[in-house]
């Protein structure tokens, strides 16, 4: 019997979203995690493992079939934009492929083939640069799933683990300001 899996965002190719993609397929077994695909470029996490001396088999797949490819290979969906990162110099020619991530994993949800989307750090500023208009990851997810489903949407980021969850009241604002927003 196979599940739906989760959709894993690629993240800004230059940060750490990779790295952490692959070393959560890596602990899959003894971490118990449950099935998941990600939407990245292949190419790009095949040299991100080879610099970091990590084996790992990787086959490209459709949302669908990820379930079954899960536990001998790291299902990726293909991207239709390539990235050239270099590890650590964020680049702005990666927004398209960033964006684009983000934008088919909340879409394979709202079709019923990924059961939620796991979101790999991005470098806002990189997105800045190309154009993107939002605060942050919150308001784009926010905006997309307005677009999928209908309903008046107010996005907001929660922190959850089993013993808390956490709703911040103030984002995307300098600390000495929260005060006043409390007020």
């Amino acid at each position: 019997m196979t599940t739906t899996p989760l959709a894993i965002t690629m993240g800004d190719p230059a940060g750490i979203g990779p790295e952490l993609l692959l070393k959560a397929w890596r602990v899959r077994q003894t971490q118990h995690l449950p099935a998941f695909f990600a939407f990245a470029d292949q190419a790009l996490l095949m040299r991100r493992a080879q610099a970091l001396g990590l084996e790992i088999a990787f086959e490209t797949a459709t949302p669908e079939t990820a379930s079954a490819i899960f536990a001998r290979a790291l299902p990726v969906v293909p991207l239709m934009h390539e990235t050239n990162a270099v590890a650590g110099q964020p680049d702005p020619a990666n927004a398209p492929a960033i964006i684009a991530s983000i934008e088919r994993a909340v879409a394979c949800v709202a079709q019923g083939s990924a059961r939620g989307v796991v979101t790999n750090p991005i470098a806002k500023s990189v997105l800045y640069a190309a154009g993107f208009a939002h605060p942050g990851h919150t308001e784009f997810l926010g905006e997309l799933a307005t677009r999928h489903y209908s309903g008046n949407y107010r996005a907001v980021m929660m922190l959850w683990a089993e013993e808390l969850a956490v709703v911040p009241i103030t984002i995307h604002i300098p600390l000495i300001d929260a005060p006043k927003k409390l007020a």
